[in-house]
């Protein structure tokens, strides 16, 4: 599939996905869901990737969906809309290699929920997010009043939506919807630097981290212990396991080979 959307390249195992409708902020239209989502399970079977970036060219991030599209929908399509976007947030989150969101501007609406897909959030200090559904008579449907109250709590996720308060990157790193603010034309160096420090530990207990968390998050804690324990053991017949404690001893970097 070529891609009009989006740009993708590859580089020293860390893969770049940037949203490349700089026109139009980079809005959310069917096509761009569609390009996200064959890229990233292309992604998912690419041995040449090990860390994913996701961006927006130019001064956005993405700032929300296609307000044009959302205006000609009705009940069925716009069910069907939501659940297809669901499933591309869904497909990101979810994919076993980590996703870092390069937050170089606008994250609204649609953008800030892509956002949440992903496993961490640099965000520059221009960077600004918000979720203003509710000032089109609508409310977030990408996954939004979900991912948000996980990650900033019930409370505030309700502010910002109710609200339709739009709030910049060092308030969004206080509550918790960013994890590091950087200066913005540190933004790349930075996220480039933290996929390169994920990519020389051991892939495959990066994975089941990854999976542990994302599995036991919405459990009791008994079980999402016991899912633990369960990963935990699945990375004790690797040979990455034995590489990494013999390298630990031996005072040697390690050589992971995802096995």
């Amino acid at each position: 599939m070529s891609y009009s959307c989006i740009k993708f390249e590859k580089k020293d195992l860390i893969g770049y996905v940037t949203i490349n409708r700089p026109e139009a902020l980079n809005s959310l239209n069917n096509d761009v869901i569609n390009e996200v989502t064959d890229v990233f399970k292309k992604i998912s079977d690419d041995d040449e990737v090990r860390v994913v970036i996701l961006t927006g060219e130019g001064r956005a991030f993405v700032a929300g969906a296609d307000i044009g599209n959302l205006l000609k929908q009705d009940a069925i399509s716009g069910r069907a809309g939501a659940m297809k976007a669901q499933a591309m947030m869904d497909l990101i989150e979810n994919i076993e290699k980590p996703v870092i969101a390069a937050v170089n501007g606008f994250a609204l609406g649609g953008g800030c929920e892509l956002a949440m897909a992903c496993d961490m959030r640099i965000a520059s200090d221009k960077a600004k997010f918000g979720q203003p559904e509710v000032n089109l008579g609508i409310i977030p449907c990408f996954g939004g009043t979900q991912r948000l109250s996980r990650l900033v709590g019930k409370g505030m996720a309700k502010y910002l939506i109710f609200s339709t308060e739009m709030i910049d990157a060092q308030e969004a790193f206080r509550i918790g919807l960013a994890d590091r603010v950087v200066a913005h034309e540190e933004l790349m160096p930075t996220v480039e630097a933290l996929a390169k420090t994920i990519i020389s530990k051991a892939p495959i207990a990066v994975k089941m981290a990854k999976a542990s968390i994302n599995n036991g998050v919405n459990l009791d804690l008994r079980s999402a212990n016991q899912f633990e324990v369960e990963a935990y053991v699945s990375t004790l017949s690797t040979e990455d396991r034995v590489e990494g404690m013999t390298a630990f001893l031996e005072k040697r970097p390690s050589q992971f080979k995802n096995k």
